[in-house]
């Protein structure tokens, strides 16, 4: 019996997307502490060149999360993967004297409804530490951006999403609110919501959120039951 035909990925210009990439049967991906800054410099050197807007990631020991953000074009999210997979490939394969595939064949993609769901993406991304129990703390990892988004440090190439810019009218202000956010109370169905969104590749996002996409994509888009996040004008400020 022939393998089943791939389903096309949703790409949405202008849209976040959650994104995770994991290691081919969950290999280690970053063993030292050069992988994940060899991997950043990735993120930076092709972020522009594909007009990506790079908002929130976590590089894990064998997967990454990242939340970005395509231009006009809806196939550079695609290569713009492919070039940064291929360039942590070709450095590991090297630096271990091997050969052959770093990743799976095929990264999952999930995109965001901006308003209602991209702080929660962002907060999925950054507690990933936490929730692998690697941290106590999810400013205590430093391979995250929770760290810049925080005012811990700084990450020029890092974008802000315009929902993160709405938090404060100062950097000072926007860090503080969005700490509280992160290690604040999160809402029982929020992480099953997103995991559940991206492992299958639909929309994270309302029912609005879907018939929007369904319109400007001119295409129909599965649809499931699912609760609703704070939106960003719901944080304590």
């Amino acid at each position: 019996m022939p393998p089943l035909p791939r389903h096309a990925r949703l790409v949405v210009p202008h849209h976040p997307h959650h994104i995770i990439q994991r290691g081919h049967n969950r290999q280690v991906i970053f063993a030292q502490d050069d992988d994940y800054t060899y991997y950043l410099s990735s993120l930076k050197a092709w972020k522009t060149y594909y007009q990506i807007k790079v908002y929130a990631y976590c590089l894990m020991t064998n997967h990454v999360h990242l939340l970005l953000e395509p231009g006009d074009e809806p196939g550079t999210l695609g290569q713009f993967m492919k070039r940064v997979a291929a360039r942590q490939t070709r450095y590991v394969n090297r630096l271990e004297s091997r050969s052959g595939t770093l990743w799976e064949s095929r990264y999952k993609s999930s995109p965001v409804e901006t308003e209602a769901y991209l702080l929660a993406c962002a907060r999925y991304i950054e507690l990933n530490p936490v929730r692998a129990q690697m941290v106590a703390q999810p400013a205590d990892y430093p391979w995250s951006s929770l760290q810049p988004r925080i005012g811990q440090r700084q990450d020029p190439w890092l974008d802000s999403d315009p929902v993160y810019l709405s938090l404060g009218r100062t950097p000072r202000q926007r860090a503080r609110r969005y700490h509280d956010f992160v290690t604040g109370k999160i809402a029982e169905e929020e992480w099953p919501l997103i995991r559940d969104a991206i492992q299958r590749g639909q929309l994270t996002g309302s029912d609005r959120f879907i018939e929007e996409i369904q319109a400007k994509m001119g295409k129909r888009i599965a649809r499931r039951g699912q609760g609703r996040p704070k939106k960003e004008t719901e944080i304590e400020k």
